[in-house]
């Protein structure tokens, strides 16, 4: 047992925990006043959704010995069975690749707050009209059926004693942290999910603003915070490959913001606060799959190229007519696939080992292929998956508000709550005073332009 790897470990659970509360800020200053309180539950109720479903069978299916050649885990660790240490100190430990032991509830722990946060990116794809318990229905069913295979699929390593997930093991693509588990998944979850329940009212004619901006930097700056559990946890051992992660997450992230920035002046003439946020959280996404396999150099070639995508894919939606509320697929799915990809041309085993060369190293055009498979793989069955389960949550119990509550505002209709009492500022009626306040998306000049 290693005790420094342990704490890592939970320390840097503990920081993921913090994006999830850091992204409902990040949302939550995007939308409407009247729809904040819901955008914040729609992210807080994950954490208890997911995580009871991943004590009862979500742990098992993601991490036990696989079932299905490589494409589930089976039921042997249902109820966390056999992971609890006693009183003692005495239990189960975990060896991660490179043989690092930790009690395997800290990993437990760890990997739970990687399918909390998954969930919770999908909601910004369908703010300001979604039923709260179609949602919470949904949360359950897409953890179960999308998110606990993938997850076995991408992170469920084959050791001695245990057989894992056909990405990992058989064709060997990288994912460092989840740049295909979390992100391509979430972001063609959201892609999906935004088809199923159509545009907003006014849409895109009204694509409106933030309604908060610092509660946006806010919540980027937590994510930020938040992402060195997410990558530099991802080592699993407090040494010397959390260090390249850690700096890999802050560089990449810094070249991000400058890149996103950048096409703002090109194409508006003004750089934004929001803009910078935003390029932020590209930044991020797309060193996730990355951050243990390239160098200092690289992660800002990543960054760089991230923010740029990132930035210009986000005003796709307004040509493809696709109301992706708060730009999960022009971040998240668009992010995702640059960082996975791109660690086909940046990876080099200077820096890990365990990884593989890229083109840029001598490594040919093998581990781009493989990144290639799994990325697309990932996105084909998240993508339809959730198209599917969509429609039979919108035809059963219905997906999508009312027309005269998504105008009226959904925290009001839903949760019998507002966000600001403006009745001591001359308004009457709670919200009804900034009710036709617009909605906001990840840049503002965008928007007012189309």
């Amino acid at each position: 047992m290693n005790a420094g790897d342990t704490a890592w470990i939970l320390v840097s659970a503990a920081l993921v925990m913090l994006m999830t509360p850091g992204l409902a800020f990040f949302y939550g200053g995007m939308v409407r006043s009247k729809s904040v309180l819901n955008m914040l539950m729609m992210n807080f109720v994950a954490l208890g959704v997911v995580g009871v479903l991943w004590v009862l069978y979500g742990y098992s299916l993601s991490f036990g010995d696989d079932a299905f050649g490589g494409l589930v885990g089976n039921t042997s660790k249902a109820g966390l069975s056999g992971t609890v240490t006693s009183a003692l100190g005495t239990g189960p430990t975990q060896a991660d690749p490179v043989g690092h032991q930790y009690p395997e509830l800290a990993f437990v722990m760890f990997q739970l707050m990687f399918a909390i946060i998954t969930v919770a990116l999908i909601s910004g794809a369908i703010a300001d009209r979604t039923r709260f318990w179609a949602w919470m229905l949904f949360v359950a069913l897409w953890a179960t059926i999308v998110y606990f295979p993938v997850a076995h699929w991408v992170f469920a390593f084959s050791s001695d004693t245990t057989v894992g997930g056909w990405i990992a093991n058989n064709l060997k693509a990288l994912d460092f942290a989840g740049g295909t588990a979390v992100h391509i998944n979430a972001g063609a979850a959201g892609l999906a999910l935004a088809i199923v329940l159509g545009k907003r009212v006014g849409w895109p004619k009204d694509t409106g603003r933030p309604h908060n901006v610092p509660f946006v930097l806010l919540g980027a700056s937590l994510l930020w915070f938040g992402w060195y559990g997410f990558n530099a946890g991802s080592a699993l051992t407090a040494g010397s490959l959390a260090s390249v992660a850690f700096t890999t997450t802050t560089v990449a992230t810094a070249a991000a913001v400058l890149g996103w920035l950048l096409v703002e002046q090109l194409k508006f003439g003004k750089p934004t606060t929001l803009g910078a946020a935003s390029g932020a959280v590209a930044g991020l996404v797309a060193i996730t799959p990355a951050a243990g396999f390239v160098n200092p150099i690289g992660a800002v070639a990543i960054g760089l190229i991230a923010g740029v995508l990132c930035a210009l894919a986000v005003s796709l939606k307004f040509k493809l007519g696709l109301d992706d509320s708060l730009d999960v697929v022009g971040v998240h799915l668009v992010g995702g696939l640059t960082g996975t990809l791109l660690i086909g041309f940046f990876a080099t085993t200077e820096v890990n080992s365990a990884g593989a060369n890229g083109l840029f190293y001598g490594g040919g055009f093998d581990q781009l292929g493989k990144q290639a498979v799994a990325a697309f793989a990932v996105l084909g069955y998240s993508f339809v998956i959730t198209l599917v389960l969509g429609f039979l949550i919108k035809i059963t119990i219905g997906f999508r508000v009312a027309k005269e509550d998504e105008v009226a505002g959904v925290d009001e209709a839903l949760h019998a709550e507002s966000a600001y009492d403006f009745g001591g500022l001359g308004t009457s009626g709670g919200l009804t005073g900034n009710a036709s306040r617009p909605t906001g998306a990840h840049s503002a000049l965008e928007g007012t332009k189309a």
